[in-house]
């Protein structure tokens, strides 16, 4: 875990601040010195991302938390508008979002790219073949364009995270509920949630002088997963 005031100085952007893990990483990444500039716009829109970037001004991290609701559709079913809906929250806007943000980031040979992505791209899941597709777009993306930019000074990578406490995928409502508990027990060995925290001191870190080492790579964090 970074140390106290590890991104003093750093200017850090996070998209879709109010959704998914956005005010838990506004919160840590704040504590540990850095100016947040905090975007709640959702970036659906073609025009949107470069628009956020402009408005932030020199960034030294950038923080692409992009959410959608994830649709529970049998694979036959999907339609052409889900599939279109579900790619144009989570992937469209990552190429929009680095061609935005990473030139400045190169010419000053520094900077971090850090992608909240899912776990659903790594596991099968029934009914979910448009959300894990498109977080598994997110991963692939992150893998081509981090060894693209390591040469540069810029690093890029993911956090590929389930069984995560947050407000969009598992709100109290869920977390309460007695079969999700089961749920827990059964497929989590570390038998609860990844507290909201531990997932934001870990993106921290990855935004950190100290994970300068670290070139399009995937970290899962999901609290172990049960042998199926």
């Amino acid at each position: 875990m970074p140390s106290s005031n590890a991104l003093a100085g750093k200017r850090v952007l996070i998209t879709q601040s109010g959704d998914f893990m956005g005010p838990v990483l506004c919160e840590v990444f704040a504590e540990q010195g850095a100016t947040v500039i905090a975007s709640p716009e959702g970036l659906s829109d073609p025009d949107a991302a470069a628009r956020v970037v402009l408005a932030a001004g020199t960034i030294d991290v950038l923080v692409a938390n992009l959410a959608v609701q994830a649709p529970t559709t049998h694979a036959t079913e999907v339609s052409e508008a889900e599939w279109r809906g579900v790619f144009a929250a989570l992937v469209d806007p990552l190429p929009r979002l680095v061609r935005a943000a990473a030139p400045a980031m190169v010419a000053r040979r520094s900077g971090k790219i850090l992608v909240m992505g899912s776990a659903a791209a790594l596991r099968g899941m029934k009914r979910a073949s448009s959300y894990s597709a498109a977080r598994g777009a997110q991963l692939a993306y992150v893998q081509a364009v981090g060894v693209e930019f390591a040469p540069h000074g810029v690093q890029v990578n993911a956090i590929a995270q389930n069984f995560v406490d947050n407000p969009t995928y598992f709100p109290p409502d869920v977390q309460a509920n007695p079969r999700f508990q089961e749920r827990l027990a059964r497929e989590v060995p570390l038998g609860r949630l990844v507290s909201a925290r531990e997932d934001a001191q870990f993106a921290a870190y990855l935004c950190s002088a100290a994970a300068d080492c670290f070139v399009g790579q995937v970290f899962p964090v999901c609290g172990g997963w049960a042998s199926r």
